[in-house]
């Protein structure tokens, strides 16, 4: 099965939404932030990108959800920059600071984009891309031009406007939010961004809108739908369940899901009071009871490998 870009190329979408996506750029607004900056002459705002995307890495990856990474891997791109800008966020340096990161023409970007496609990578993983939606739209052609037919992941913060996610209707396969807060306190002070809580729900009933629960082929490996992620944070677990319950409750019983256990201190964690901590075994087995409890079953299979694990460690 092709990209769902391939039709909106041959139907006249694609090309629509490139000219609206890169008109915003002129004074953007295409994030929550709202920042109205001129990002096509290269003014950057809060996301510290202007107009070119800036990527830090490409490459299969083979550490993202069971369903994408099959035997060749996701093919994943990091972007620099980011909306978002978490105090504790696992990718500081580069979501932080985008000046080290490479400037990409269009071309190049399509050109990594087919890459990744060549080297048999199943599906191309868009990394923090919220901010460069423009950037990820105009690269397209010229990516089917060269043969690109894999599916295509938003692996995002959910931070996301509705206007800009329509942008994307008919484009993006697979939406993967990871769903960060759900308290306007935690919000406020660990991403400065008080109405996350409020545009990330908006966001994830846009997408299902979109793309449904997440199919999987023959062999396991996803083709289209939502893929949400939440990142198990010290002291979080009944933030988490409220997530849960938003999304048995709002979304779809069936949404897949990975509760990702991986959180350590990174950037300025250690400057909050309880953040320096990691996440224990039990702690975690807690939080994935609360998913199943509520009728979220679909959980990926590498979080009961890592609690197995965990336990084992713990144990010797």
């Amino acid at each position: 099965m092709g990209g769902r870009y391939l039709q909106a190329q041959r139907s006249g979408l694609l090309q629509k939404n490139i000219a609206e996506a890169g008109a915003a750029l002129g004074a953007c607004t295409l994030c929550p932030r709202g920042c109205g900056v001129d990002r096509a002459s290269g003014e950057r705002g809060y996301c510290r990108v202007g107009r070119r995307a800036r990527v830090a890495s490409y490459g299969p990856h083979f550490g993202e959800e069971s369903v994408l990474v099959g035997s060749k891997g996701s093919g994943t791109i990091f972007f620099c920059g980011c909306n978002l800008l978490c105090r504790f966020c696992q990718n500081y340096d580069i979501s932080h600071q985008a000046d080290d990161c490479l400037a990409l023409t269009d071309l190049q970007l399509a050109s990594i984009m087919v890459e990744l496609q060549s080297q048999g990578c199943h599906n191309i993983n868009l990394v923090t891309p919220s901010h460069v939606v423009p950037q990820i739209l105009a690269a397209l052609p010229e990516a089917i031009a060269q043969g690109l037919t894999l599916p295509l992941v938003f692996n995002c913060g959910g931070y996301e406007l509705v206007d800009t996610l329509l942008l994307l209707d008919g484009i993006v396969d697979i939406y993967m939010p990871d769903l960060k807060f759900w308290h306007e306190e935690s919000s406020a002070s660990l991403a400065d961004a008080p109405d996350y809580p409020q545009i990330m729900q908006k966001a994830v009933i846009e997408m299902q809108r979109q793309v449904g629960d997440l199919q999987l082929n023959r062999d396991g490996l996803a083709t289209e739908g939502l893929l949400c992620r939440h990142l198990l944070m010290p002291g979080g677990l009944s933030e988490a369940e409220k997530i849960f319950a938003f999304l048995a409750e709002e979304i779809s019983t069936g949404c897949y899901l990975n509760i990702m256990d991986q959180y350590r201190p990174c950037g300025e964690a250690e400057q909050v009071e309880g953040l320096g901590e990691m996440i224990g075994a039990d702690y975690y087995g807690k939080a994935v009871e609360a998913a199943k409890k509520l009728g979220l079953t679909r959980l990926d299979r590498r979080d009961f490998g890592a609690i197995c694990q965990r336990l084992m460690r713990n144990s010797d």
